[in-house]
């Protein structure tokens, strides 16, 4: 199972040998291709074989280009990865309404009680009350938008009054950073196991070509938030310290049935559940419960 989380901040040059993975900066560094889980290429200045882009496409791992301002914008996906994709996608297109609905009924609580658990690990349990209640009260398809109203709460009690989604600051910048890479490994693990991640539960914009990674991700962002809460602040700017910080949020751990495991690896289980929930049309998503941060390790 890939476990590395692979980061280039500086000029550099990307082959393949081997099926490893060569890195030339002032030195060389070889990898095995198969133990990279994501790579982000940060530095505009580096150079990447398409043999390599192939290769790691091939085993599933997720590449993340940045932009001027060095946060991610394009992720490239591995097409065509499952044994039966057909299965997949079409247990995809013929579930129905009530299925999707009870699907992101499920994600939404999830995402409550884990917003719920972010503010009691961070001793704010005066608004955590609250979000545990909500999130026994969502409804199939979440009609009553609890999401929402519980975002209202939840920000800022985490942050402090006054704080607000899309405002220019540090803690902004670091929460948006650490989205990208949340949902570039969603999107990876969809396109893994056979997915169209165009096609989402609940987000169905015809501009968004990853509306199901959007979708799957929402459990995932309150542990973004907790690192966020513990380490940044409004008037901080994003420094590569902070980024590689951001990045390995991948390698945190979540509990997911029962066990523990690195939230990439949580997100990869929650897919398959969603595999096997279309499969059988009922709703039995295997869904992150948020703990302490702690950096997984592997036995």
């Amino acid at each position: 199972m890939a476990f590395r989380n692979v980061i280039i901040e500086s000029p550099a040059s990307l082959s393949l040998r081997n099926s490893r993975l060569v890195i030339r900066t002032d030195r060389e560094h070889e990898l095995p291709v198969e133990d990279i889980s994501a790579l982000l290429i940060e530095s505009r200045q580096t150079n990447i074989s398409a043999a390599a882009l192939s290769r790691l496409g091939e085993c599933g791992c997720a590449v993340f280009f940045c932009d001027e301002r060095h946060l991610p914008c394009a992720v490239l996906s591995p097409f065509a990865g499952h044994s039966r994709e057909l299965a997949v996608l079409k247990n995809q297109l013929e579930a129905g309404e009530v299925l999707k609905k009870r699907l992101w009924q499920s994600v939404v609580a999830a995402k409550i009680k884990n917003q719920a658990a972010c503010l009691r690990l961070m001793d704010k349990t005066a608004g955590a009350e609250g979000l545990e209640n909500m999130a026994k009260q969502v409804r199939s398809g979440d009609s009553g938008n609890l999401e929402a109203a519980a975002a209202q709460r939840y920000f800022p009690a985490l942050f402090g009054r006054g704080f607000y989604r899309g405002r220019e600051d540090g803690i902004n910048s670091a929460l948006n950073y650490g989205y990208a890479i949340v949902r570039g490994a969603v999107a990876r693990c969809l396109a893994v196991y056979g997915f169209l991640p165009a096609l989402g539960l609940h987000h169905r914009s015809e501009l968004n070509n990853f509306n199901l990674a959007d979708d799957l991700m929402e459990p995932f962002r309150p542990l973004v938030d907790m690192l966020v809460y513990l380490n940044f602040e409004s008037g901080d700017e994003l420094d590569p310290a902070g980024k590689r910080l951001l990045f390995n949020c991948l390698n945190l751990e979540v509990i997911s049935g029962g066990q523990r495991h690195s939230l990439a690896y949580g997100a990869e289980r929650l897919v398959q559940s969603l595999g096997r929930s279309m499969e059988r049309g009922q709703a039995a998503l295997l869904l992150p419960e948020l703990t302490e941060l702690k950096q997984h390790s592997y036995e």
